[in-house]
């Protein structure tokens, strides 16, 4: 198996704190600046998978920043540097305790809730008659709110995330607004890779001086689900399953082996033989995505690799 890194604990200079999410882990740089190392932990379910998958970690980072990069003219973020294949460094942000799911497709957890005969998702309404992976007339924005690692996000309406105080209703209209505008930009940078993005979601924090930036991560495998457009319709006509570029596929089989993440229910044992497979559907999923050979990165010692990259750059 190669290498890879599931935990981190490093000590920056002027490091204030660390916070691990379920597949980053955020330093915090003097209250002034993240430095935030993707890991190749793999969650599903909103559980963490005890095994790490091989360049997961530099896939999903690379993907990140290079699409914040290609949205930055139409909804600022919080990137300000990149100094290693599994880091991302920015901007200080208070982050939104929701998250901002859109949906062009009827997938996922949205075509669950349908099929189980629900008709309204987070206060918005799903047109009767449609069938999984059916597009939407418009796109529909579906919010959760963030679970703490271990716990499952939760469905949330609009009108309950102003009723709570959640999100003040200036502030959610922007990011109801980037959200669009950033789906739309995703939906035609997909299109010219000859994919359809699904559905994704997005993270708004806001900067010391109270600007709303996107935050974390941006049209990745991991918040964001791809089909290929190529055979899309035939397969619609047909009802037969889509061939998507996502983590779903890693549900599916957790799925088909008894779990879902739900109490009293075990994490089956991943073979080496299968996160070797996964890790070739996230060199893939990079390379559809990105329309570009995938360049991995040296993985002899990543945590000695990470710490020298981003001691450099903290040293500047």
């Amino acid at each position: 198996m190669s290498n890879t890194i599931i935990d981190t604990n490093f000590n920056f200079p002027n490091q204030k704190s660390l916070y691990k999410g379920k597949v980053r882990a955020v330093y915090n740089i003097n209250d002034q600046e993240l430095v935030m190392v993707a890991t190749d932990r793999l969650s599903a379910f909103d559980v963490v998978m005890p095994k790490g998958i091989p360049y997961k970690g530099q896939i999903l980072n690379q993907i990140a920043t290079s699409m914040m990069k290609a949205t930055e003219n139409l909804v600022p973020n919080w990137l300000t540097a990149t100094p290693d294949p599994n880091v991302a460094v920015g901007h200080l942000c208070e982050p939104f305790k929701v998250e901002m799911v859109i949906r062009g497709y009827m997938s996922g957890h949205a075509a669950r809730e349908y099929k189980a005969g629900k008709r309204i998702l987070c206060g918005v309404a799903m047109p009767e008659g449609m069938q999984e992976n059916d597009k939407f007339p418009e796109p529909i924005i579906t919010p959760a709110t963030k679970a703490e690692m271990g716990d499952h996000d939760e469905d949330i309406s609009r009108e309950d995330i102003l009723a709570k105080g959640i999100v003040t209703e200036e502030d959610y209209i922007v990011l109801e607004d980037y959200t669009r505008k950033l789906f739309k930009r995703g939906t035609e940078i997909a299109a010219s890779r000859g994919l359809i993005l699904v559905d994704t979601k997005y993270e708004f924090g806001k900067t010391k001086e109270g600007k709303i930036v996107l935050i974390d991560e941006i049209h990745t495998p991991d918040s964001s689900r791809y089909f290929y457009a190529d055979g899309y319709q035939e397969r619609q006509d047909k009802g037969e399953a889509q061939k998507q570029l996502s983590k779903e596929f890693v549900r599916q089989w957790l799925i088909a082996n008894n779990f879902q993440g739900l109490e009293g229910q075990t994490v089956p044992v991943m073979s080496d033989e299968y996160i070797e497979t996964v890790s070739e559907r996230y060199i893939e999923l990079y390379e559809k995505i990105m329309g570009e050979k995938f360049v991995k990165a040296d993985v002899s010692n990543i945590q000695e690799r990470i710490e020298k990259n981003v001691m450099a750059y903290l040293s500047k």
